[in-house]
């Protein structure tokens, strides 16, 4: 049997999380979008270094002050039913998208009033204030990272958390920068349809990974059955 050591484990799950959470179109994906084909590669990969940045904070901090709270008796197993479930929500959600978000309509919401407040004047702090205006995002890794902990994806040590926060780094940068360099490449191949395909296919991909824990969960349940025969 394969014996894949814990740290590349955690490492992978990091950056599959980042990369498939950060394909659906939002204020970042948008910012960059726009952004990228008014003022070039440079100010946009400066917004998705910004945002980069406070979505490794928003981890670090579900990993190191709430993760812990779910790993006890009936609240672990509470938290890795509904993890699974919210999984499903998001992959099913992306793939019956009909449409991709507006930018007018997103910046009259909480993240325009927080930039009013903040004033972002650089391209990075603009990323950086968009992430954090979204809370959504803290709690979707509060989420995730309990699960990722429960399953045993992520060994709750100072190690396995900073493998999967490395993964992490590496899948929202592939994804930020890479949409960044291909917009300053060519806007116009950048569709709506385009975007809405991407989005699905996010949803895809997290429908498998929900899918999969339902299975491990099953398993372990079967297991749990038969010790006690």
């Amino acid at each position: 049997m394969l014996d894949i050591p814990h740290s590349a484990v955690a490492a992978f799950t990091g950056f599959l999380s980042g990369l498939l959470l950060s394909i659906p179109v939002g204020p970042i994906n948008l910012t960059i979008m726009n952004e990228g084909a008014r003022r070039g590669f440079r100010w946009a990969a400066l917004i998705a270094a910004g945002a980069t940045a406070m979505e490794l904070v928003y981890c670090a901090l579900a990993f190191t002050s709430f993760a812990a709270l779910f790993q006890k008796g009936f609240v672990k197993a509470a938290m890795q039913i509904f993890s699974f479930a919210f999984m499903l929500f998001l992959g099913v959600k992306y793939v019956m998208a009909k449409s991709v978000p507006v930018m007018d309509r997103i910046e009259h919401g909480i993240e325009q009033r927080i930039e009013e407040k903040l004033h972002p004047h650089s391209a990075f702090m603009t990323g950086f204030v968009r992430t954090l205006a979204n809370p959504g995002v803290l709690l979707g890794w509060i989420i995730l990272g309990a699960n990722f902990t429960s399953l045993g994806w992520v060994r709750p040590t100072m190690e396995g958390k900073l493998f999967c926060l490395a993964g992490v780094a590496g899948g929202v940068a592939l994804w930020l920068f890479g949409l960044a360099w291909a917009i300053s490449l060519g806007h116009k191949k950048f569709t709506e349809q385009t975007m809405l395909r991407m989005e699905r296919g996010s949803g895809v991909g997290l429908i498998i990974l929900g899918l999969s824990q339902g299975a491990y969960l099953a398993l372990q349940l079967a297991k749990h059955m038969e010790h006690l025969q």
